[in-house]
């Protein structure tokens, strides 16, 4: 006798299978996602020369494209630049507007609370910057001085850890507000990385400015969203490639002027 098969048991193992299907469509990583499209969204600065900003051809140009760029090649896939600002770079990362943000993007415990961070792939500091003429040797003298910074940017959070309450913060929402009023003369100093800063100094001569106090040596990271730990590992691989044979150290040389030297992995 054939074992009876009811309504019942039909409609259980019909759930099962909709449960096993759920399950498989939930178990798509990012990097899943990204080799089924063929397309990698890197969210990168464009307003952050030499890291990343716009050609006289206007197409996005710097160090940080130039690794979207090399991580979009060694993956095979097309790549798609998605235009950030330091304040919205992190959230476009967890709403899946961007897969990667490459965009001069320093570590620390409180960004490693949200996201997940590559290996370092490129030197960067940040520092504060005036007039040679101003007498700044010590944190404790910025005491009731301006400082232009970039919201939410690496400079705006260590320079409140370090600076006394008094202060005068005059936050801006991207880097060129933000070199543009201390090249303007509205504030006194400016937190901004070294890079930047040394671009800064070379287009304005007259500003006169040079470097005074170091917020952190912090060098570059590519973020990747929480749990995505296939995506970190297949980029992590290319970084180390990168290193090995020499790519990364070209790439900073040519935009920075100077080898990648002893970066944490």
């Amino acid at each position: 006798m054939k074992p009876a098969f009811s309504k019942r048991h039909f409609t259980l193992a019909v759930a099962a299978a909709a449960l096993l299907a759920a399950g498989g469509a939930h178990a798509q990583t990012a990097l899943d996602n990204i080799m089924k499209s063929k397309t990698l969204k890197v969210a990168v600065p464009t307003d952050y020369p030499p890291y990343g900003f716009v050609g006289t051809d206007m197409a996005p140009q710097g160090l940080d494209i130039d690794a979207a760029r090399l991580i979009a090649t060694k993956m095979g896939v097309k790549l798609e630049l998605v235009p950030v600002t330091s304040a919205n770079r992190i959230p476009y990362l967890q709403t899946k507007k961007a897969d990667l943000v490459i965009s001069t993007l320093g570590k620390n415990a409180e960004r490693e609370k949200v996201i997940d961070f590559s290996s370092a792939y490129a030197p960067f500091f940040q520092g504060v910057f005036a007039a040679k003429s101003l007498k700044l040797t010590d944190f404790k003298e910025m005491a009731g001085k301006t400082v232009a910074v970039t919201r939410g940017a690496m400079e705006d959070q260590e320079l409140n850890k370090v600076a006394p309450s008094n202060v005068d913060y005059r936050r801006f929402e991207d880097n060129n507000a933000t070199v543009a009023a201390f090249v303007a003369g509205q504030t006194q100093t400016i937190a901004m990385s070294g890079a930047v800063a040394a671009e800064m100094i070379r287009k304005n001569p007259k500003i006169n400015a040079e470097y005074k106090l170091l917020l952190k040596d912090s060098p570059c990271f590519v973020g990747v969203a929480k749990g995505e730990d296939a995506l970190k590992a297949k980029v992590n691989e290319i970084i180390a490639g990168a290193k090995k044979d020499g790519s990364l150290d070209a790439m900073s040389k040519k935009w920075l002027g100077k080898g990648i030297g002893d970066l944490p992995v």
